[in-house]
């Protein structure tokens, strides 16, 4: 086995010396937080993928959270998601006191089941106990085939979060992912292994003005200074200021908003790096014991991560001695994801192997390679080569 001085990881951030100049310049200013860098950054995104508003958050997570709440997902309610999934995409239901189920995925696209969508809404309609709210998940980059999932939303009266933490940058049905042609409201993430970064912060986009309004006012504790939400008319003075609801604080800096703010004028080039990586993959994997990912053509990831399975029809070598072996050589493989069901604190509430079995089947071969913007060819091809003697 050869290994590396320097491990390759599955995922890393590209930082410029113009985002370091763009936090510089926040520090500098009067404003770290609640100032200008924050609208600049949510009306960038917002005209990058052709929405009509957004809201910038601390992270994905909480800005699910504040979506569930703006679409008075409560006790008593019911959200359905994937299982192929990190589990965020899921606990945001439980944060609102609402109960949480899953759909299995297609075993192509790793996505929810649009088939297994619809066979589940058929069960829970004559049952009454239909969904408030639906998640699907755009896994690795790849859209969900969410006009599928918006007109079943029409049929059966559910509304649509787009949980697109890994796909910003992405296109679908010639849209950029983020546009909420089918969805409520869309979510991104932006940790350091995704598309761009803020280090750590997440971003909803919707076309509605009360989700906008309403998730905004959430973000920042329910507390308001604008005189048509307050229910007192006197002025009391400019010190004034009303909670109207009860919120989070769930607000990103303008340090993050920087960063995002200049990463985004690359986001572009990273993509169509990712794109160029995952095609060299893809190519190259052909001739070994691997399942590479399929793309559906009504859209173009933007390929936050590029997943293998293992064929065991092909080879004699788990998965497990594959992701050892890599390791091993300094290749730092992970695997995405453990089907959110079968966490322990999931399989209390009754969940269990068995229950959705395709995820379950694609989670025992999967592998996550590494891609990101700076891998060098140099690099893949060493991954490559490590690969296929794990394989052998």
């Amino acid at each position: 086995m050869t290994s590396l001085e320097d491990p390759i990881p599955y995922g890393r951030q590209t930082i410029s010396e113009a985002d370091i100049e763009a936090v510089k310049a926040v520090l500098a200013s009067d404003w770290l937080t609640q100032g200008p860098a924050i609208e600049r950054f949510e009306r960038g995104v917002a005209d990058y993928c052709g929405a009509k508003y957004a809201v910038a958050a601390c992270n994905a997570t909480a800005m699910l959270h504040l979506a569930c709440r703006a679409l008075d997902l409560g006790p008593g309610d019911l959200l359905w998601t994937t299982p192929n999934t990190f589990v965020a995409s899921a606990n945001c239901g439980l944060y609102t006191g609402a109960e949480v189920d899953f759909v299995d995925i297609d075993p192509r696209t790793y996505n929810m089941s649009v088939e297994k969508l619809q066979q589940k809404l058929e069960r829970a309609s004559s049952q009454g106990r239909l969904p408030k709210v639906v998640v699907p998940v755009d896994f690795s980059g790849q859209s969900a085939e969410i006009a599928e999932i918006a007109r079943l939303g029409k049929q059966y009266g559910f509304r649509i979060i787009e949980d697109a933490s890994h796909a910003v940058g992405g296109n679908y049905r010639n849209r950029k992912i983020g546009a909420c042609t089918y969805s409520d409201i869309t979510v991104f993430s932006f940790h350091p292994v995704k598309i761009i970064t803020t280090g750590e912060g997440g971003m909803a986009l919707t076309n509605d003005a009360g989700l906008h309004q309403k998730m905004a006012l959430l973000r920042s504790h329910g507390i308001t200074r604008d005189s048509r939400l307050m229910s007192n008319n006197v002025d009391e003075g400019g010190w004034y200021y009303e909670q109207v609801d009860l919120g989070f604080n769930y607000r990103m800096t303008d340090m993050q908003a920087a960063l995002g703010f200049s990463q985004l004028g690359r986001i572009d080039e990273f993509v169509a790096r990712r794109r160029r990586l995952a095609a060299r993959y893809s190519e190259a994997l052909r001739s070994l014991a691997v399942t590479t990912p399929w793309q559906n053509d009504q859209g173009a990831s933007s390929w936050h991560l590029y997943v293998i399975q293992i064929d065991p029809a092909r080879t004699t070598r788990t998965r497990r001695e594959v992701f050892d072996y890599l390791r091993g050589a300094g290749v730092l493989v992970n695997v995405h994801y453990i089907p959110v069901h079968l966490q322990p604190y999931y399989r209390r509430m009754g969940f269990g192997p068995g229950d959705f079995p395709v995820a379950e089947a694609y989670y025992d071969g999967a592998i996550s390679l590494p891609l990101y913007f700076g891998l060098s060819e140099e690099k893949q091809d060493y991954v490559i080569r490590m690969l296929s003697e794990a394989l052998a």
